[in-house]
């Protein structure tokens, strides 16, 4: 998957001190581990991902699921398999409604929920590399808090209302719509009482003649044939009042058409973290911004098979009559679409933009599969089953969380259980199960040492009396066996 002559540069900086945790606030209770990535090939990062870690900027960290106190699980949807909820149907039909008919929802935002991980692990040194761009950044997050993850959905999920049950003899206050009135087509209602005593007599009949009271059966409905996800989109290009625009712009390296919209693009994130999580406005700085969500490790890469815009980092800009309104943040990788962040401008923040965006992007990961077959899964960054807000990710259905035992995938439904026995567990049940890409020879990791590539064996010889073998170790235990021996470790 690399182009010719890339390679994945990283340091590796442990991961033994507590930081604070942006969901619980504990003090010292968020453990994670991390590297800085100097560069990285997309295939490397897709491997680590499926072993739990995640970028931020170009720190990747993975949290230390059994220690830490909020554990946070690796969550993707089936893309191809997706079907919207009825509150997802809601949130589309409310982008549609404004689209055709140009008149802003009233009401409230749905909500957004603490996505972002506030606790920082960023380790108290710089990367040691002799690189202009070799600096450890501080990477601000969403709550004013240095933070390793700010995550990107903007509104929880929430369940459909039941209408409020009215007691006998009262009525509502609010008027009813007028209806259609009675379908001719389906058999008229009839009472309880005498559907049960027609069941009575067709059991006492059961075993001869048939009954003489005919049993009236509702003829079988047809199967729902609701919208498809896409079906949803063309509908808000139809007579549209208003026209969205969904542009897909490289971040890094930086495309020209990045670079000509970069200013309007911060100053949409600057409003929404003034906005949103109450910044004072010399917080979201320009470099920050580019810190946080513009500088990736990965590097573009194009294959004959692979995605017309190719892989790595990209923006995806939402405009709206000539202004962008919002900005989802995504990694197209070789199996999935990643998402990274989303921020949008708050004059339009009752459209529910966090969901919508997430819809938009899985529908995003399916026009890509068309061409890339095995690009077909869209990774929604942490479930954390233990923060009742950020349990909305587990609404894109179908879904799978990752085991942080054996790094196999487990469908959502069989993982709640165990976490609402516990914040940590196993999700793979199967004491037979076990890591497929486990650490088997130390000695085939590769190391960068003054400026040469080395396996660690050579390593070792070259810089006998080292005392680094117990992080090297650790090191390739956490990326795994493929990593270790694509990935260069850099050594002081």
């Amino acid at each position: 998957m690399a182009a010719g002559g890339s390679y994945t540069v990283v340091e590796y900086f442990g991961g033994e001190a507590g930081y604070r945790c942006g969901y619980c606030k504990n003090d010292v209770g968020n453990f994670s581990h991390g590297m800085w990535a100097h560069s990285m090939t997309v295939q490397d990062y897709q491997d680590l991902i499926d072993r739990g870690w995640r970028r931020s900027g170009k720190y990747v960290y993975k949290p230390t699921m059994n220690k830490t106190c909020c554990p946070q699980y690796t969550i993707k949807c089936h893309a191809l398999n997706f079907q919207p909820s009825k509150t997802q149907k809601k949130i589309l039909k409310k982008m549609t409604k404004f689209l055709s008919g140009g008149v802003m929802p009233e009401g409230p935002c749905d909500g957004e929920p603490m996505d972002s991980h506030c606790g920082e692990a960023v380790p108290p040194a710089g990367p040691s590399m002799n690189r202009t761009d070799a600096k450890i950044p501080v990477i601000v997050g969403t709550s004013g808090k240095e933070e390793e993850e700010a995550p990107k959905r903007a509104e929880p999920e929430t369940a459909p209302q039941e209408p409020p049950s009215v007691a006998p003899g009262l009525t509502l206050s609010a008027t009813p719509k007028p209806g259609m009135g009675a379908d001719p087509n389906r058999p008229p209602c009839r009472k309880a009482k005498d559907l049960r005593k027609e069941r009575r007599l067709q059991k006492q009949h059961g075993g001869g003649a048939a009954s003489t009271s005919p049993v009236l059966k509702s003829a079988p409905l047809p199967p729902p044939q609701g919208k498809s996800l896409e079906d949803f989109f063309s509908d808000s290009l139809t007579e549209s009042a208003h026209r969205l625009e969904v542009r897909l712009v490289r971040s890094s390296p930086p495309s020209l058409q990045f670079k000509d919209t970069f200013d309007a693009s911060y100053q949409v994130y600057k409003l929404y973290q003034m906005a949103v999580h109450k910044d004072p406005p010399d917080k979201p700085s320009e470099t920050q911004f580019r810190r946080f969500l513009c500088d990736s490790p990965l590097e573009a890469e194009k294959t004959p098979d692979g995605p017309d815009s190719g892989y790595g980092s990209f923006h995806q800009q939402y405009w709206l009559h000539g202004r962008i309104v919002a900005v989802g943040v995504v990694d197209i990788l070789p199996s999935c679409v990643s998402s990274v962040y989303l921020y949008y401008h708050p004059d339009y923040a009752s459209l529910s933009l966090g969901s919508y965006s997430a819809l938009r992007e899985i529908a995003f990961t399916r026009q890509l599969q068309k061409r890339t077959p095995q690009l077909s899964y869209y990774y929604l960054g942490f479930y954390i089953h233990s923060c009742p807000k950020m349990r909305y990710k587990g609404q894109y259905k179908p879904s799978d969380l990752l085991c942080p035992e054996t790094y196999t995938w487990v469908p959502i439904e069989r993982c709640l259980p165990l976490l609402e026995a516990s914040v940590y567990a196993r999700l793979n049940q199967d004491p037979d199960t076990g890591e497929e890409n486990a650490l088997k020879n130390m000695d085939q990791a590769l190391v960068l040492h003054q400026r040469s590539v080395m396996p660690y064996r050579i390593y070792k010889r070259k810089c006998r009396g080292s005392t680094d073998e117990q992080e090297v170790v650790q090191y390739a235990r956490l990326v795994g066996q493929a990593c270790a021996e694509r990935m260069l470790l850099y050594r002081a």
